[in-house]
């Protein structure tokens, strides 16, 4: 059985929404099963129902599991999504593919940084999402280097992509970013920018740095709720809808049809959100 991209799907007679071109608008750092069936399902009924246009491209946060952004980009971003659970009082087992998903990147492999860095000079990028885990909001003084290949932790990489971001534009206070931190900890936007503010001490960088940092861009904290369990343990189960789907997902995802997104942020932040 071929596995899925925009051809075999195609091919396949699936009717549903997709969105095939489209300008990379989101970073993620994250490329879970939890951010698959929650963030980025949202960005794909944004693009459906809201117009949004974008996709997201998907950076890998450790470099323990390659192998992932190799399977997400065998399949050009493309991924099944099974919602399952209740909604007033009847079953739901719903079907989407999604597609806003531009390709997948680790940065620990040779080259691959300098694709987030080209991301942070684009024109399109408009936000980043993250969810690193709850230990993945953390400063340890010392442990990343400005210059280094990635830096070790999320906030120093989230540092060294707003720099990148803030010299290609000469620090212009209209190309500041969203930053939506997903982790399940309290005040995550908070502690992650707190974090980001010890990473640029650290590295010396210039204060018009740190002060555009801190008011041109929005670090958001938000609150997710949705039970992922992420993929069917059944091999009879996978091998019945793989034989329905007429294709082959190594990165099929699942998760409850209940979902709730909660972003605090400052007025004037739904115009900048699809």
């Amino acid at each position: 059985m071929e596995t899925l991209n925009y051809k075999v799907l195609s091919e396949t007679g699936y009717n549903g929404y997709i969105l095939k071109d489209a300008p990379v608008k989101v970073m993620q750092f994250g490329e879970g099963n939890f951010l698959r069936a929650f963030v980025d399902y949202f960005y794909d009924i944004a693009n459906e129902k809201a117009g949004y246009n974008g996709k997201v491209k998907l950076v890998q946060p450790i470099g323990n599991f390659p192998q992932m952004a190799d399977w997400i980009n065998e399949q050009e971003g493309l991924y099944t999504l099974y919602l399952r659970g209740s909604e007033k009082g009847q079953k739901v087992d719903a079907k989407r593919v999604i597609s806003c998903v531009s390709d997948c990147v680790c940065p620990y492999i040779d080259g691959k940084w300098e694709e987030v860095l080209a991301l942070a000079r684009s024109e399109d990028l408009e936000t980043v999402v993250s969810n690193t885990t709850e230990a993945g909001i953390a400063y340890t003084q010392g442990d990343s280097a400005f210059d280094q290949v990635p830096p070790n932790s999320f906030p120093a990489k989230l540092t060294r992509v707003l720099y990148e971001r803030y010299k290609a534009f000469n620090g212009a206070a209209d190309k500041g970013l969203v930053i939506l931190s997903c982790e399940l900890i309290d005040n995550n936007g908070k502690e992650l920018k707190k974090c980001c503010n010890n990473y640029a001490k650290d590295w010396n960088l210039e204060a018009e740095f740190i002060d555009w940092m801190n008011n041109a861009n929005t670090f958001c904290s938000t609150l997710v709720d949705r039970i992922v369990p992420g993929r069917i343990r059944d091999p009879k189960e996978l091998a019945a809808m793989e034989e329905a789907n007429g294709y082959h997902d190594q990165v099929l995802d699942v998760g409850e049809v209940f979902g709730v997104w909660v972003i605090e942020g400052p007025a004037g932040l739904e115009d900048k959100l699809p």
